[in-house]
């Protein structure tokens, strides 16, 4: 709720910043215009628009992104989160395009390409990052398919366990995370480096340590953790399965 509270703040806050007097600095392609072009836009309508539509995204992006979250499921909050503001500002490139006079028609197309092309990129890695990754195995090795998966033979796995909770991360090295959904590698606050593979926040997690010493935690999207632990310990019996622990 920071993380959202933060980005709304944000929006709300850039509609204040730019005013008819600062416009010559800050507004992009406006500041590098000729003088003569400057005049030809209708700065006086489009500082208010601006405003306007930067206070209402922020504020639309805190309340309906709180209500998906709270009242539908986190991961639909997130996804509306992440896309939301990229069809809003394809939707102001093209509505504030009528203050510009024609001045700037080749940059507004320009600029709307971009956008529709961030907006296809991230809903190619939304749903790419919300494929499931499922865990395969057999008696000779596990595999985690997917992104940030891997596959660890017998001799490679030093103990499989269910745990309650993960441990408490403080930044994300690399990977994908949105809402319940997150696959890479975290750093956790004491320093340690582990691998996540949850494809939801599906309890208990599964903990595959290995024999470097390297962690992985597992969540199945649909399946019960539980039942794929014991699956495990019938295909891999020779394998260390410790008991409940809490962390």
């Amino acid at each position: 709720m920071y993380v959202l509270l933060g980005m709304s703040l944000l929006f709300v806050a850039i509609g204040f910043i730019l005013t008819e007097n600062n416009a010559a600095q800050l507004l992009s392609g406006y500041n590098t215009m000729a003088k003569e072009d400057r005049e030809k836009v209708d700065i006086k309508g489009y500082i208010p628009y601006f405003k306007k539509f930067h206070v209402f995204l922020g504020v639309s992006l805190f309340v309906f992104g709180t209500i998906l979250i709270y009242f539908v499921h986190v991961d639909v909050g997130w996804v509306f989160v992440a896309i939301y503001p990229i069809l809003a500002y394809i939707y102001f490139a093209i509505t504030s395009s009528k203050f510009s006079k024609g001045t700037n028609t080749k940059k507004d197309k320009v600029a709307i390409f971009i956008l529709v092309g961030v907006l296809l990129f991230m809903v190619g890695l939304i749903l790419y990052g919300f494929k499931e990754n499922r865990l395969i195995f057999d008696s000779e090795k596990i595999e985690f398919e997917g992104s940030y998966g891997e596959t660890l033979t017998t001799d490679q796995i030093k103990s499989i366990q269910l745990v309650e909770e993960l441990p408490e991360i403080s930044i994300k090295a690399s990977g994908f995370a949105l809402g319940t959904v997150k696959k890479g590698y975290f750093k956790t606050e004491n320093g340690e480096k582990i691998k996540l593979i949850l494809n939801a926040a599906n309890k208990p997690y599964l903990l595959v340590t290995k024999t470097n010493g390297q962690k992985i935690y597992y969540s199945a999207k649909d399946d019960s953790n539980e039942a794929i632990l014991n699956e495990l310990k019938q295909a891999l019996p020779d394998i260390e399965y410790k008991i409940y622990i809490n962390k």
